[in-house]
């Protein structure tokens, strides 16, 4: 008889054990959340989205840029968990031309750009799983490799390199402990001039491209 109730005493006192990891198990994953140090390397896709605004000399009429999707790298450090730099990398490629000008649609061919952008970034709520962020910095646009068909007198485009500002703004999800989804939105202010070289001479316009980046990405977290 003793023995049975230690038995009984025994797993009562086991079930009392088991039932706090049983509700642990049952609970969803707990939010890690943003810290100081942490940095975080994404990679996904963007969209750059130019706006059709500027003007040309004698020939009138807007440049225009396509709308391009490319792979992207990023890399975000996190000074406090509120506080983050970002970087991104990625080249895109724009077809290019002058639309409702005297001659029309003038085709001027394609160029890459490469636009790292740099923003500093404020996190309000870092240890929520859906936590956002707005950011604002600059953005350096390289443009090179110009080439392909143009129109007729056109034997040559010259896009500049410039600097701009870029506003940010984005959302982190986390999925796991170290993985995270990111939702990212940026509108930069890049204007270049560009320099179109024809058989009577060069032509010279400032292309107000102002494009908008929208990027969804996968981050991993060290």
């Amino acid at each position: 008889m003793i023995r049975k109730s230690m038995l009984l005493a025994g797993a009562a006192v086991l079930g009392l054990l088991a039932q706090p990891a049983l509700a642990q198990e049952q609970q969803p994953n707990a939010v890690r959340g943003k810290q100081a140090g942490d940095f975080m390397i994404g990679f996904g896709v963007i969209g750059m989205l130019p706006m059709d605004a500027g003007d040309v000399d004698l020939i009138g009429g807007t440049p225009h840029a396509s709308f391009a999707v490319t792979p992207q790298l990023d890399f975000t450090y996190f000074f406090t968990p509120n506080f983050a730099v970002n970087l991104i990398a990625a080249t895109t490629r724009h077809d290019l031309e002058v639309r409702n000008s005297a001659l029309g649609t003038v085709d001027l061919g394609h160029v890459w750009a490469l636009p790292p952008t740099l923003t500093f970034q404020y996190h309000p709520l870092p240890a929520e799983r859906y936590s956002p962020y707005i950011g604002i910095g600059a953005n350096w646009t390289m443009f090179y490799s110009e080439g392909g068909g143009r129109t007729p007198p056109v034997t040559g485009v010259d896009v500049e390199n410039a600097f701009g500002l870029a506003l940010n703004i984005g959302l982190d999800i986390e999925l796991a402990p170290n993985w995270l989804m990111n939702l990212d939105v940026k509108k930069v202010f890049l204007r270049p001039d560009v320099a179109v070289d024809t058989a009577v001479g060069r032509i010279n316009a400032t292309a107000d491209l102002d494009p908008w980046i929208f990027g969804v990405s996968v981050r991993y977290r060290f």
